[in-house]
């Protein structure tokens, strides 16, 4: 997975080619197992095991409750810019959707740290595949209290379910 870019102050084209650092060890085998939607409970534990030449980056990183983990969705094949996400009936825009199908499979996911083991970072909240390559990690960071955050169409689709 890589592409071209061309900068736009000097005009060249330049590369970008993600790498994994490590593969998650995970519950789920099947897209179908996830849970989805927007009361979705992501209990799910699993193992971020970071490749050994990346290990020296996860110093410290046992003081942070949370991390965001970005991952390819490395089954995914094609895109489209609207689809009908499986919590509503009603087609969306995919950059207001979860939808492994994008124009760059790349996803995001928020996990608690339970522990580092070495290489292996044991985490709770995995709604990833077993398999799935990690692009990078990041401390969860976030100054926007719970009660400032909207769920845009999800609100409406789950009322209209009854939820």
């Amino acid at each position: 997975m890589f592409r071209y870019f061309t900068n736009s102050c000097s005009g060249q084209k330049t590369m970008f080619t993600p790498q994994p650092i490590g593969f998650v060890k995970s519950p789920y085998s099947t897209i179908e197992q996830i849970p989805k939607g927007a009361g979705a409970k992501h209990e799910a534990e699993g193992i971020i095991e970071i490749l050994p030449e990346y290990e020296s980056g996860l110093t410290d990183i046992e003081g942070f409750s949370h991390l965001f983990v970005l991952w390819a969705f490395h089954q995914s094949q094609g895109f489209n810019l609207l689809v009908t996400p499986p919590t509503d009936d009603r087609p969306h825009g995919v950059f207001a959707t979860r939808s492994p199908n994008r124009p760059n499979p790349i996803g995001l996911t928020l996990v608690e740290l339970l522990r580092r083991d070495g290489s292996r970072l044991f985490v709770r909240g995995v709604d990833m595949l077993d398999g799935t390559p990690i692009l990078d990690i990041k401390p969860y960071l976030s100054a926007v209290p719970s009660e400032a955050l909207r769920l845009g169409w999800l609100e409406e689709a789950e009322r209209r379910r009854g939820k």
